[in-house]
């Protein structure tokens, strides 16, 4: 099994909250990581809501199936049920001990108000993405923590071929597509893994029928991920109207398939773009569903926006389990000045960050790093260009070039 460098932060939930909720999608190894925390670190009973008859019995009698349960228990895909929020408020209210309640869901209850608003104040939420490139190897890594330090040290980085890069990029964070090594094998999993999100998970979550749309949506915003999200113009090419697309793209979100970046904007005297930025949850499937194989991909192919989408969704699961836990937005100006990614802390420090596909870097690779430092005034702290070369370059007092695998990689000396 490979080590969830959030499972600290879990068994830290547990010590002192009484209901700890691990959301993530399907296949990210939510209920694997609840196990082996069972087995060898917080003794609990295991219950699936996948199962058929248990989840008939919650749903007939959500508060009598709880009262029979004695001692600390986990239910996994939560979110079939919502019937067993209120129950679980009311056992909680009943004894407020810490570590009763460890569930799993494949819904974000964030975007569900009816669910997380039943257990304010009484349950803690985490996030469990697909595998980080630092899972895969072995490690937990510390880039974000770095990049807010009082001095960045950087190093030349390990080399990494092209090939190597796309390999990452194509296989994505899920553990099974990760396993599979064959292209057609990881595609076949990849459609089995829409089909049963969309026909399922989704449907569960809508109660209605007629969402055969969302694959072809899908796989219209993967062509334009990472992309500023238009609603007006995806209604007009997708031709549908608007308050249907926003629902679709709700369960979407809801289910862990898509992400929204918000822009940046501070007090400022100059007029910001405020749509989101809207990024594939995964570069694997994301690759995919744009039909996107090692060949097309070394030729020059979609390179640009998978490795964007990639660095941004590495970024989003570091933020989990960082120390400083920043806030992850987009910058563009009306007047085009741009920032990929835009991380500020607690204290309102920035630090902005710019993706490129190639192996050497310009100081006009930092034209919008400069014009955001500008206007952000003391506030910035960093600006960093991640390239695929191996050299972190120094472009300025606060500028850098740094390898993209600087993001797992220990910089050498």
């Amino acid at each position: 099994m490979i080590n969830r460098n959030i499972s600290p932060y879990v068994l830290e939930g547990l010590t002192d909250t009484p209901v700890l909720l691990l959301n993530g999608a399907r296949q990210t190894g939510k209920s694997t990581l609840v196990k082996t925390l069972s087995e060898k670190n917080h003794p609990a009973r295991y219950i699936t809501l996948d199962d058929a008859t248990v989840l008939s019995a919650i749903k007939y009698d959500a508060t009598g199936f709880l009262t029979r349960i004695d001692g600390p228990v986990i239910i996994d895909e939560v979110q079939r049920a919502p019937e067993l929020f209120p129950a679980i408020k009311a056992a909680v209210d009943r004894n407020r001990r810490s570590g009763q309640f460890l569930l799993t869901g494949s819904a974000n209850v964030l975007l569900l108000p009816r669910l997380s608003e039943s257990l304010a104040g009484r349950m803690e939420i985490l996030s469990l993405w697909p595998f980080s490139q630092g899972e895969l190897e072995g490690l937990k890594e510390t880039f974000v923590d770095a990049l807010f330090a009082t001095k960045l040290h950087a190093g030349p980085s390990q080399k990494e071929t092209p090939a190597s890069f796309h390999a990452r990029i194509m296989g994505g964070g899920y553990p099974e597509a990760v396993g599979r090594v064959k292209e057609d094998r990881r595609s076949a999993w990849f459609e089995s893994y829409i089909t049963t999100i969309l026909q399922r998970d989704v449907r569960d979550l809508a109660h209605i029928e007629g969402l055969t749309n969302l694959p072809r949506l899908l796989a219209l915003i993967a062509s334009r991920a990472p992309a500023l999200l238009n609603f007006s113009e995806l209604s007009r090419t997708f031709a549908m109207p608007q308050s249907t697309l926003k629902r679709y793209m709700a369960l979407l979100e809801a289910t862990f398939l898509i992400q929204h970046i918000p822009a940046w904007s501070g007090n400022l005297g100059k007029r910001l773009v405020k749509a989101s930025k809207l990024v594939m949850s995964d570069t694997g499937l994301m690759s995919h569903l744009l039909g996107v194989n090692k060949e097309r991909l070394a030729g020059g192919g979609f390179i640009g926006p998978l490795l964007e989408n990639f660095v941004i969704m590495e970024l989003v699961k570091q933020i989990t389990w960082s120390t400083i836990k920043p806030q992850m937005f987009h910058y563009r100006t009306q007047i085009g000045q741009e920032v990929d990614i835009v991380l500020e802390d607690r204290s309102g420090k920035l630090v902005g960050i710019e993706v490129k596909a190639s192996a050497t870097v310009t100081g006009q690779d930092f034209k919008g790093l400069r014009a955001f430092a500008e206007t952000v005034g003391k506030r910035f702290h960093l600006g960093v260009v991640l390239y695929t070369g191996i050299e972190s370059i120094p472009f300025g007092p606060e500028l850098f070039a740094m390898p993209v695998n600087a993001l797992w990689r220990k910089q050498t000396k």
